[in-house]
């Protein structure tokens, strides 16, 4: 009855489904893989720092990568320009980031976000920064960029505003060297609201996420699939033996070719010479 397993079709079949389930499931258990590790990332990356957790060097964090980002830095200097983040929101109301570059022993400053105050940016209700040498402890944040969320990328901004926080886009502005970083201060003086830290870049439960999710339940359905098709074939085969063997199946009907001819038909025309 199961002979037609060892028959070269049924090889064929047989070593696709030995190779396809395999590689299906190691497929569908990688990307599993991929976005556990990404929950993960997630997970740390939005934890709460201890708050007995002493600052750190900011010389010591750089650059900024998923560890260091929103780990408190500390850094000496003098305040020099101040400028305005404008549509910035916090707790869902519009407002603006009070930044000022902070000139370091080093001769580079960092960009230190003091604050945010509601509503639109006026440079005549931003606090001045302190005059003097300062020591400043704040949460490390990678620059931005202009695909960053919640940037204004649109340009056309008045002197004195700022719309992505990041060394690129101050580069031109000011006349010293810039860390490739910027800082916010946890404890704004002023009046001003602490900007809290943002989790780093490709460590959320974004579309990628979800998306290797997907892909996982995509693979194992397609190892399920093979194993469902040969089991239809299987059966297909085993049910038309068992027809065949019980005498069910019917004989094929001859074509026209194959129609028997009535007795003393002629077969073949006369030759020439019988006429």
């Amino acid at each position: 009855m199961h002979r037609f397993l060892l028959t070269p079709r049924w090889w064929g079949i047989n070593l696709f489904v030995v190779l396809g389930v395999p590689f299906c499931l190691f497929m569908g258990t990688w990307q599993l893989g991929r976005f556990e590790d990404r929950v993960a990332t997630h997970e740390e990356a939005t934890s709460a720092r201890p708050a007995d957790r002493a600052a750190a060097p900011l010389d010591s964090l750089l650059p900024v990568d998923k560890n260091t980002s929103g780990r408190i830095a500390s850094v000496s200097g003098e305040y020099a320009d101040q400028l305005l983040v404008p549509e910035r929101r916090l707790d869902g109301k519009s407002g603006f980031y009070v930044l000022t570059l902070l000139r370091t022993d080093t001769g580079k400053a960092v960009p230190v976000v003091r604050g945010w105050l509601p509503g639109t940016a006026d440079a005549g209700r931003a606090p001045a920064a302190p005059t003097g040498r300062v020591e400043v402890t704040g949460a490390l944040q990678a620059s931005e960029s202009s695909s960053s969320k919640g940037v204004y990328s649109s340009g056309g901004l008045p002197a004195g505003q700022l719309g992505v926080i990041g060394a690129a886009s101050l580069v031109n502005i000011v006349p010293y060297g810039l860390y490739d970083a910027w800082l916010t201060v946890q404890t704004p003086a002023d009046g001003m609201l602490p900007v809290p830290a943002q989790a780093p870049v490709n460590t959320g439960l974004d579309l990628k996420a979800f998306q290797n999710l997907g892909y996982t339940g995509e693979w194992f359905v397609f190892a399920a699939f093979v194993l469902f098709m040969w089991f239809r074939l299987y059966r297909r085969e085993v049910e038309t033996l068992r027809d065949a063997e019980a005498g069910l199946l019917e004989e094929p009907e001859p074509g026209p070719a194959e129609q028997p001819q009535p007795a003393g038909t002629a077969t073949s025309a006369a030759a020439p010479g019988d006429r």
